[in-house]
């Protein structure tokens, strides 16, 4: 595991017991009432269970319950009931003093295997040197926080301000070329820090300065490699009753698929 990080996992005496210092560059929301990205919590839990279980995540799913604003500290109390020869089931249940805001179930390992295959095909598109850095829908003199930290490049489908207009997406899509301006590897828990930007694509969708508050967030391993950016295709499936459902597929510059995730929002309409 590289030492060069996104965020810093303290360990404790306790091997399943991980403290996250919450501060404004892991955090979103308007100025003055930030709170940590759900992303960061679902990556700093499959960080601890990988480093309890010594293996790495195939699958990770967390419920989001409550929220940790700066400058709290989120006690992350990692669970193993099965461990076995090659994999693990484990739980994360993060939380605050005695406020419980996150829980995560996951299962880690590898298993022998000849087959290494994959049937999802990356967007078609030219590369992120093409795309200027897009501008967040607060505007780029907004305090710093996490999307300060994050160099997005919008391939397809509107984002930030162009997403008002009020016509419907007519496929749902958005694509974004994405990356940590900071020199730190593409690893399990940047790609579930950039899986959470799926209520980003609500506003494309709909066609309003619109997003969502997760509700939840699963997030699917299948081979992690060396990659500079990350094209993240995303599809926003539906709409309805106040709540948004959509997913997205990781892949590597050379279209190796890393990961594929998914997402329930609460529907957030930004209009002034």
């Amino acid at each position: 595991m590289s030492d060069r990080v996104f965020f810093d996992l303290k360990s404790t005496h306790n091997p399943h017991r991980y403290h996250l210092q919450v501060e404004p560059g892991l955090s979103v929301g308007p100025p003055g009432n930030l709170f940590m990205f759900g992303g960061v919590g679902m990556a700093a839990s499959i960080r601890a269970m990988e480093r309890t279980c010594e293996r790495p995540t195939v699958w990770a799913t967390a419920q989001y319950l409550s929220y940790a604003r700066p400058p709290s500290i989120v006690d992350l109390d990692v669970l193993v009931p099965v461990h076995g020869n090659y994999n693990s089931q484990a739980r994360v249940i993060g939380h605050v003093g005695d406020k419980e805001i996150l829980t995560v179930n996951a299962a880690l390992g590898a298993r022998p295997s000849e087959f290494s295959h994959q049937w999802a095909v990356a967007p078609d598109v030219p590369g992120p040197e093409n795309f200027e850095p897009a501008e967040h829908w607060r505007g780029d003199d907004r305090d710093p926080d996490l999307h300060t930290r994050i160099d997005m490049r919008v391939v397809k489908g509107r984002y930030g301000k162009d997403r008002t207009g009020g016509e419907l997406s007519p496929d749902g899509q958005v694509v974004l070329w994405v990356r940590p301006l900071e020199d730190v590897p593409i690893d399990s828990a940047m790609l579930a820090v950039f899986a959470d930007f799926v209520p980003s694509a609500i506003g494309n969708a709909i066609g309003r300065n619109a997003g969502g508050n997760s509700l939840d967030n699963t997030i699917r391993f299948r081979h992690i490699v060396p990659t500079e950016w990350v094209l993240c295709d995303i599809r926003i499936h539906g709409v309805h009753g106040g709540f948004g459902h959509g997913r997205m597929h990781l892949f590597a510059q050379d279209g190796e698929l890393m990961a594929s995730a998914s997402q329930s929002v609460i529907l957030r309409i930004h209009d002034k």
